[in-house]
């Protein structure tokens, strides 16, 4: 698998770059923004790891233009920053998933991992509709309808939408969930469910975050009709 680093810090570079190749991914890297687009709109990569703060261009500009473009490759983000409005801009620009410097090499690659499965289609949902009140989700279209209107999710804040929904009135943990949409089946201290639910929460209500996803506390989440 050829995967793409955009990353400027030389320390970090290597640390990926051996740790990478344990697993047998081919790495390239770029260590500018402008240089990082060129390479990703080139050549057909597996993956592209980008760093959010980048000389020249950074993380965010660049996968923008990416997705703008009509790329799809899967896009794993980086950060130093680790405040929730920072990492969910960088989703909301076309992100696929992201990680919080310093991260263990074993978390990296389980990520990877994971969403290279997802970008082969290994797991396809069934092919129906499912309503929630006036929340409609059809499985086959990838659409969602909040009164009939299209809402505007990301393929991730899809995914969990959909895995919630077809899962109405159960109580979900986060291990679940990460298993199920993130292709992780263990808990590695992120708290990456926790910043979705709460992105998906306001594109389904912003006034009011708890109308179709509760929070049941010490144990998930829930979807279900607000009481």
């Amino acid at each position: 698998m050829a995967i793409l680093l955009v990353e400027d810090e030389p320390k970090v570079v290597s640390v990926i770059k051996r740790g990478l190749a344990e697993y047998g991914f081919e790495l390239s890297v770029a260590t500018n923004g402008q240089t990082g687009l060129q390479m990703a709109t080139e050549y057909p990569y597996d993956l592209i790891i980008l760093d959010l703060m980048l000389p020249l261009m950074d993380g965010i500009q660049i996968c923008k233009q990416l997705r703008a473009q009509g790329h799809h490759t899967p896009i794993l983000m980086l950060t130093a920053l680790d405040a929730t409005e920072n990492l969910v801009t960088g989703l909301n620009s076309g992100a696929d998933d992201y990680m919080t410097k310093p991260f263990k090499m074993i978390e990296l690659a389980t990520r990877i991992k994971a969403l290279l499965r997802r970008a082969k289609g290994e797991h396809k949902p069934a092919a129906n509709v499912f309503t929630l009140n006036d929340l409609e989700l059809d499985a086959d279209a990838k659409v969602a309808k909040l009164a009939d209107a299209p809402l505007n999710l990301t393929s991730t804040e899809y995914r969990l939408l959909e895995y919630l929904i077809k899962n109405q009135r159960k109580v979900l943990s986060r291990i679940q969930i990460l298993e199920n949409v993130w292709d992780i089946n263990f808990n590695l201290g992120t708290n990456v469910v926790d910043v979705y639910i709460n992105y998906l929460r306001k594109k389904l209500d912003k006034d009011n975050p708890s109308r179709f996803i509760q929070t049941v506390f010490g144990m998930g989440y829930m979807m279900k009709e607000a009481e």
